[in-house]
C-alpha cells in the first residue's frame, strides 16, 4: 500500500529525525537545554540503531533502504541540527539583525552541513564499495569523522558557558562546528569504537549530560 519499509529495524531511526526536528524547534525558541538534549537523544538513536537492525533476519532491498535511510536521517540530526542550534545561541546574543556575528554563524552552518553531505556520501560509496570486497565483514574503522561524533562535541562545547558568555561564547561554539566540519572531510584514519572500548564514551557523555542539565 505504502512504498518504504517500515518494520522495527528503522523506527529507532526515524526517531532520531524526529528528535532533529524538535530540537531545532526549540533552539529557535532559545531552549538551548532543551536543543541540546535532542541532540544527544539523536546521538543515542543512532547508536542503538545498528545492533536493533541486526536482530532481524533482512533482505538486501531491506539492508540497502536502512543504509540509505541512516544517511538522509544523519544529515539532518548531526549535518543540520547542529548548525541551527549554534546559529541560534549566536543570534541570541546579537543585538541587531545585522549583526556580523549571525552572518558568520550562518556561514559556517551551511559549510557545516556541506561538510555532512560530502562526508555521508563518501561513507555511502566507500562502504558500498568494501561490502562487494569484504561481504559480512564489519568495519574496523572510518576516513574522516563521523558525522554522529556532534552529537557529544558540540554538547561539550556548550559547557564554555561555565567560563565565559555573551559573544565570546557564541565564538568558541561557531569556531567548534568549524573545526567539527574540517574534521568531518579531513582524510585520516579513525578506529571504530566498539564492545568495553564504548564505556569511555559512555562515562563522557554521562558527564556531559550532568554539566548541561543538572547543573545551574
Amino acid at each position: 500500500m505504502f512504498v518504504g519499509i517500515y518494520n522495527y529495524t528503522v523506527i529507532i531511526t526515524y526517531l532520531s529525525l524526529v528528535s532533529a526536528g524538535v530540537g531545532m524547534f526549540f533552539a529557535s525558541q532559545g531552549s538551548f537545554k532543551a536543543a541540546l538534549f535532542c541532540l544527544l537523544l539523536s546521538g543515542l538513536c543512532d547508536m542503538i540503531d545498528g545492533p536493533v537492525s541486526r536482530t532481524k533476519k533482512r533482505t538486501e532491498t531491506e539492508k540497502k533502504f536502512g543504509i540509505q535511510i541512516d544517511s538522509l536521517c544523519d544529515l539532518v540530526s548531526f549535518g543540520i541540527q547542529p548548525g541551527a542550534l549554534v546559529y541560534f545561541i549566536a543570534a541570541s546574543n546579537c543585538t541587531s539583525q545585522s549583526d556580523p556575528l549571525k552572518i558568520v554563524a550562518l556561514i559556517v552552518g551551511l559549510a557545516f552541513a556541506v561538510c555532512a553531505v560530502i562526508r555521508l556520501a563518501y561513507f555511502n560509496v566507500t562502504e558500498e564499495e568494501r561490502q562487494e570486497k569484504e561481504g559480512g565483514k564489519k568495519r574496523t574503522g572510518y576516513q574522516g569523522l563521523p558525522v554522529t561524533n556532534s552529537a557529544l562535541i558540540i554538547p561539550a562545547l556548550y559547557n564554555a558557558r561555565y567560563f565565559t558568555e555573551g559573544k565570546v561564547f557564541s565564538i568558541i561554539m561557531i569556531a567548534g562546528l568549524a573545526i567539527v566540519a574540517f574534521l568531518y572531510i579531513l582524510n585520516f584514519k579513525m578506529f571504530k569504537l566498539n564492545g568495553k572500548k564504548l564505556i569511555p564514551v559512555g562515562i563522557f557523555g554521562v558527564a556531559v549530560l550532568v554539566a548541561c542539565f543538572f547543573t545551574p
